[in-house]
């Protein structure tokens, strides 16, 4: 998930959110019939741009541990697909099921349950920052912390492979960063948007998401990102910033039955 952290949170209820995403009715192109990217981000990511990324099972893949906790699912999940994923996941693992409706069968133990929501560019005003500096490898440590101390959600050591990370600094040090995930043909999730405690109501996060936004869509793709249905505060400033509600979701995980 993304959860910009500079926002803050607000529980609300989750049906309201889900009155709120639009349902486009009544188009029966072939086009229309066809699965969407966003259905299944992971999915699309890891059979597409990503696919170099893929740690395969059967039908089952995922991105390395050290990359993403991201894996991606059929839709139609079958037995012989749990048990690969129990194969590639190891007994008694905690499996995320990230961006998914899919519920694992009896004997797996549910670990957490999170409503999440999507959303997508929807007329963001997309613009570079003067401040905003490319952040890579040998920045790693520092993103690292700033996500220990922020909490935006999953960020491992070379989750930075995965796009484009730009980051603000002061006075030499790394306060808020922003970057690319998952990257479904034609689309960039936007994702890790946090903010050091210190340096937070100055608005770099919602400056950093414009920033690799605008980096997205030079390169002719669209943006979009998750956030927590709860967080409600962020979801209000994503649509600020020009994003639309696409879609309710779910992120949850399970343990591999086992020792």
């Amino acid at each position: 998930m993304t959860a910009l952290t500079e926002a803050g949170g607000a529980a609300e209820a989750g049906d309201t959110l889900r009155a709120q995403v639009t349902v486009e009715a009544g188009d029966t192109s072939a086009a229309a019939r066809l699965p969407h990217p966003l259905d299944n981000p992971a999915y699309a990511s890891l059979t597409g741009p990503h696919a170099h990324f893929g740690e395969w099972r059967g039908r089952v893949v995922r991105y390395p541990l050290d990359v993403s906790p991201w894996l991606a699912l059929p839709d139609d999940m079958a037995a012989a697909d749990w048990a690969d994923l129990a194969a590639l996941a190891g007994a008694g693992n905690e499996v995320p099921l990230l961006g998914t409706t899919v519920r694992p069968p009896d004997g797996w133990e549910p670990t957490f349950d999170v409503p999440g929501v999507q959303l997508v560019d929807d007329g963001v005003a997309a613009a570079p920052d003067p401040e905003a500096v490319p952040l890579g490898p040998d920045d790693v440590p520092e993103m690292l912390d700033l996500v220990a101390r922020t909490e935006p959600g999953p960020f491992e050591p070379r989750t930075v492979e995965l796009g484009t990370y730009l980051g603000i600094r002061r006075e030499g040090a790394l306060v808020a960063m922003a970057g690319e995930r998952l990257h479904p043909p034609g689309w960039t999730e936007i994702s890790a948007v946090c903010t050091d405690p210190a340096h937070r109501g100055q608005g770099l996060g919602a400056r950093l998401v414009l920033a690799v936004a605008h980096g997205i869509r030079a390169r002719g793709e669209t943006p979009f990102l998750h956030t927590s249905a709860q967080n409600t505060t962020a979801i209000r400033l994503y649509e600020s910033l020009g994003f639309r509600l696409r879609r309710t979701t779910s992120f949850h995980g399970a343990r591999v039955p086992g020792e």
